[in-house]
């Protein structure tokens, strides 16, 4: 891949591990779908990392697996291959053997097969504050299409609330909007957050393609949980499972003028700055 000025590689590599993120601010670097990076100060998380050289993509992955070895924690947000990935963990998990991954309980058992070691795995019990390598997070329950919920393995669909370096950021993986969720995220006073935005409908449900909210429910959602800046995503990995994030941002404009947004370039580095961190 040679497209000018997009680091990709070794050079987006570099790029992580160079960028400064003092106090109130969060970098974060978008890799499709709803895989990101997000640096505070020196931590480095991953989040549902999707590096598959796959077929169906409509573009290829920035990173092969073997490069994405600066991860201090993992978060997969559910057990999907676009999300749980069988061609990236094992590729990372190999190489640096003190990153730790966080995971609903239905993953525990992949993480296992792909290699990464008991000490290093770590249930995410929704509704809890944990302390992890310098920042705090707390998994969220999501429901894609639905919740589902099992006594021994918690739910099966999260998102995560991160504190990390003065900015508490929103990662709301697959999901809907169910009853009590703008409640939850209101309460934690959410400075940036990513949702998706593909939506759902029948015709795709009888293909297997199980949904999200849409970008008029992800817009109405960021102003009802009191979201500062509001990042759409998951539109743009799979054909037939896409939308235009010019959507969001129209219905945002013509509906809630002062909310802001950001749409992220493909790998693309966006500096978050929180202004109640800064006070």
């Amino acid at each position: 891949m040679n497209i000018p000025n997009v680091r990709t590689g070794e050079a987006l590599i570099r790029e992580i591990d160079e960028t400064r993120v003092p106090y109130g601010m969060l970098a974060i670097w978008f890799l499709g779908q709803v895989s990101v990076i997000v640096k505070g100060g020196d931590k480095i998380v991953y989040i549902d990392p999707y590096l598959a050289d796959s077929p169906y993509r409509r573009f290829q992955p920035p990173l092969r697996p073997e490069e994405a070895a600066n991860a201090d924690c993992v978060l997969i947000t559910h057990d999907h291959i676009d999300h749980l990935d069988p061609d990236t963990i094992p590729g990372m998990a190999k190489n640096r053997s003190d990153t730790v991954y966080v995971a609903p309980g239905y993953c525990l058992d992949a993480l296992a097969e792909f290699g990464v070691s008991p000490e290093r795995r770590i249930h995410a019990i929704t509704g809890e504050w944990r302390e992890l390598k310098g920042f705090r997070y707390k998994p969220i329950p999501a429901a894609h299409e639905e919740l589902e919920y099992d006594s021994a393995l918690d739910h099966r669909f999260v998102g995560y609330v991160l504190n990390l370096n003065g900015v508490t950021f929103y990662h709301a993986g697959d999901t809907t909007v169910y009853p009590g969720l703008v409640d939850t995220v209101k309460a934690e006073n959410v400075d940036c957050a990513l949702l998706p935005i593909n939506g759902r409908d029948p015709f795709r449900l009888a293909r297997n393609i199980v949904g999200n909210m849409n970008f008029r429910e992800a817009a109405e959602f960021a102003v009802a949980a009191g979201i500062d800046t509001v990042i759409p995503a998951h539109y743009d990995m799979f054909e037939g499972n896409t939308e235009h994030p010019g959507h969001f941002i129209d219905y945002l404009h013509e509906n809630f003028p002062t909310q802001k947004s950001h749409v992220m370039a493909r790998f693309e580095r966006y500096v978050y700055v929180s202004g109640r961190a800064l006070k």
